[in-house]
């Protein structure tokens, strides 16, 4: 659509939204079409109501007089077009503040925060922060989902609008990147690791790619809208048929604190409940596939409700990480934090 069209289909909309009658053809065309003779004027007034109709517009035909057959006229009456207050429960808001802490994308976290902020703005309660960190009371500590690989951002942007990427890729028994083309259908967390989900162009079959191992830059390349993803489309169930097995190495075994951890259960491969804890309670004993630096800084962003029983390395290193924060904050393990008071 052309910026032309595009500005002359908003100003036709809020002409429509804010009359009180129906608005006649004549005097939409001296104020939208002044240039546009008879027949160019028809046609492109009815493809202009066509478009509004598309997109959801309630466009409206009647008379301005009911007593006349004049001329129709037309009108958006905006209680049928605006949308409804949104009404959330206080365990659904809860849900949308926790949403707004998870992403460390710096781009999806600003998206999050802006939606929020138009929330909280409209008279919506929406808590943005841990109360373990003087935060509105959500009662449960945020995961974090960290998306370091530069083509994320990129990828993203080209699922929101159908347009199709190119990119270099490195696969696993190749000794040199290799072009790829790719409509991307979605992105998905997979055994710890990104993957992007689509129709690679030149196989033509569906393929999953891991995002660590796009070499150099990924592009949008085409027009937006090229492609559909299939309807009904799971990218997750995908991702878990075609993507490699991640590597076992040492399993981790953990005790897990009932309604935390989410995280880490979505990737255990067993959860035993009723396990006894640390402090009395029945924790639940989650066994991972591997102990690797992913598991040891979800480890450490559970905080106290998580605690390793295997292997002795990876309790050592989270005990080895919590000493260096201790010390980077002055703070000696058993004492209070600088300046405060002995209990």
């Amino acid at each position: 659509m052309s910026a032309n069209r595009s500005e002359r289909l908003m100003k036709l909309l809020i002409m429509l939204l804010v009359q009180r009658t129906h608005v006649p053809k004549d005097r939409i065309r001296a104020e939208l079409y002044p240039d546009a003779g008879d027949e160019a004027f028809e046609k492109m007034f009815e493809r202009d109501k066509e478009e509004l109709r598309s997109l959801g517009v309630p466009l409206e035909v009647g008379q301005r007089d009911v007593l006349f057959e004049d001329e129709p006229g037309y009108l958006v009456r905006p209680s049928d077009f605006a949308l409804p207050d949104v009404v959330l429960d206080p365990d659904e808001a809860a849900v949308l503040g926790v949403a707004t802490q998870v992403w460390e994308s710096a781009r999806l976290a600003d998206a999050t925060l802006a939606g929020v902020r138009k929330l909280s703005a409209a008279g919506v309660p929406v808590p943005l922060e841990d109360p373990r960190h003087d935060g509105a009371d959500l009662g449960i500590s945020p995961p974090r989902l960290g998306a370091a690989e530069p083509a994320f951002d990129v990828l993203v942007e080209a699922v929101h609008v159908r347009c199709e990427v190119v990119f270099d890729y490195l696969g696993t028994k190749d000794d040199a990147p290799v072009e790829r083309h790719l409509q991307p259908w979605g992105l998905v967390r997979h055994g710890g690791r990104w993957y992007v989900v689509g129709r690679d162009v030149d196989r033509q079959e569906e393929r999953v790619f891991r995002l660590s191992r796009i070499v150099g830059e990924a592009r949008m390349t085409g027009r937006r809208d090229a492609f559909e993803p299939p309807e009904g489309v799971d990218v997750g169930e995908v991702a878990r048929r075609l993507a490699p097995p991640p590597p076992t190495g040492v399993p981790a075994v953990l005790l897990v604190r009932p309604g935390t951890g989410f995280a880490l259960r979505r990737d255990a491969v067993e959860v035993s409940p009723g396990v006894p804890g640390p402090d009395g309670e029945t924790w639940d004993r989650v066994r991972l596939e591997g102990s690797g630096p992913s598991v040891v800084e979800a480890v450490l962003e559970h905080g106290p409700d998580v605690v390793v029983e295997e292997p002795e390395r990876l309790r050592d290193e989270v005990v080895r990480r919590l000493e260096a924060l201790l010390d980077g904050l002055g703070v000696v393990p058993g004492e209070g934090a600088p300046g405060e008071d002995a209990p």
